[in-house]
């Protein structure tokens, strides 16, 4: 039982969250370059020859350079073991986003510097807030021409109604971005530009008092940093651990992701300020992650991610317990038990099969057509089951039939995976004798 709480209490499993072309993606690709899980950061966007964003594998993801499906990426950084949700921020994949917050203990929001809250950061904030978790916001592109902080802070304050705490202050923005400045460790990071930002950082870091200080951020932008500290120290809210949690007062961080800037001091400061995985609301009360046997949810399930063999992969957060691979569970919505085989753990596309995952972590079994999302599995014959994942009205109406009347089967099998995905949901006219969907 210790080695299974001190398993949970590494794990830190959180989604980020924003408008499209925030940099969401980018600030993933940073995450796993700090945790050593890749070697060599990829873009979103950019030349043909350049390396794709790991979290963006699919061909219309690298084509386009957006985020089209949530991806799972698990690596470990200073004894944690984080399992990051990456997650399409494009108004027509968004339904894939809100179950993703679901499996989500807490999100990362990120704003561009330049544009301050956009339209689809509203939407997927206020499902954060009706989660309650702890949301921290990274401000980025400082290292391009950017609005004011402190009205980068009103925005957020006033359009989402959260109040915010900084962490770390910027000192200029743009060409004259000098770096920031950390209110915890009352130190100054200087900002250098890293040639593509593929690599890690080294920090050049000066403490408030140090006498050399303005010669390397100037004189007058010294005098600004003093000027705005004694301001946020007046006016700013104080961090307040409660408050976070309960989603009322959010962290904000400045830095750029693109140049790696202020990336690592934002992991380091978002891992102490987070907690291991929590109790889970199920129709039986709270689930204890330490003191419940093996529990979960299915929150996505993903067809064709190796197209040479139409598989399908039913995504998975654990929520209490021990899973061993190869383990027989009670499917409680299909009244059965099931053997989860092929465990994989996902980095995008790549797997790794996993012997072993402990609360808070997430994995994909192979599903042969029996999930959907939403199913609580789990190993007690407590019979529990787990809040359900929310669904939405449909945007856009279409009748389908089948061209073919002799792969009527074929079609209505095929519909129907589509519709436990998530991607469809179908209505049919009962009694009008038409044979369509």
């Amino acid at each position: 039982m210790a080695n299974l709480r001190e398993e949970i209490e590494k794990r830190r499993t959180f989604a980020i969250i924003s408008h499209p072309d925030a940099g969401k993606t980018t600030l993933t690709e940073k995450f796993l370059l700090y945790g050593g899980a890749i070697n060599l950061a990829g873009t979103v966007k950019g030349r043909k020859s350049a390396k794709h964003a790991v979290s963006d594998w699919m061909e219309i993801e690298k084509e386009r350079g957006i985020s089209v499906t949530s991806s799972v990426l698990q690596f470990n950084y200073d004894g944690k073991c984080i399992n990051i949700l990456d997650t399409p921020g494009h108004q027509d994949f968004s339904e894939d986003t809100y179950r993703t917050l679901m499996a989500a203990d807490s999100a990362v929001m990120v704003i561009d510097g330049a544009k301050g809250v956009e339209p689809q950061t509203i939407k997927l904030f206020k499902v954060c807030v009706m989660r309650h978790i702890p949301i921290f916001t990274f401000i980025n592109k400082f290292d391009r021409e950017a609005r004011d902080p402190y009205a980068l802070l009103d925005e957020i304050e006033e359009v989402l109604g959260i109040r915010t705490c900084p962490i770390n202050w910027p000192i200029g923005c743009g060409h004259n971005f000098k770096g920031v400045y950390d209110r915890e460790t009352e130190q100054v990071s200087l900002f250098h530009s890293n040639a593509g930002g593929k690599k890690a950082v080294e920090k050049e870091v000066f403490d408030y008092k140090d006498p050399e200080l303005p010669n390397h951020i100037s004189a007058e932008y010294f005098e600004k940093l003093q000027e705005d500290l004694e301001l946020l120290d007046g006016a700013a809210d104080a961090f307040d651990e409660k408050r976070v949690d309960a989603g009322e007062l959010t962290p904000v961080f400045f830095g750029s992701a693109l140049t790696n800037f202020g990336v690592e001091t934002f992991l380091q400061h978002f891992l102490a300020m987070t907690k291991s995985p929590l109790p889970r609301k199920s129709d039986q009360g709270m689930i204890d992650p330490v003191e419940e046997a093996f529990s979960a949810f299915v929150f996505k399930i993903q067809a064709n991610m190796d197209p040479k063999h139409r598989d399908r992969v039913a995504f998975m957060r654990i929520c209490s317990g021990e899973f061993d691979a190869g383990m027989e569970v009670n499917h409680i919505q299909g009244g059965r038990k099931v053997k989860l085989s092929q465990p994989t753990q996902m980095m995008a596309d790549e797997r790794k099969i996993v012997e072993k995952a402990y609360g808070g972590d997430i994995i994909g079994v192979f599903d042969p057509g029996i999930f959907s999302i939403g199913d609580t599995l789990e190993l007690s014959n407590k019979k529990f089951v787990y809040e359900g994942i929310p669904t939405f009205a449909p945007e856009h109406f279409a009748r389908v039939r089948q061209i073919d009347t002799m792969k009527r089967k074929q079609f209505l099998k095929g519909v129907s995976q589509i519709a436990q995905e998530g991607a469809i949901q179908i209505f049919q006219e009962y009694n009008s004798g038409m044979e369509e969907i």
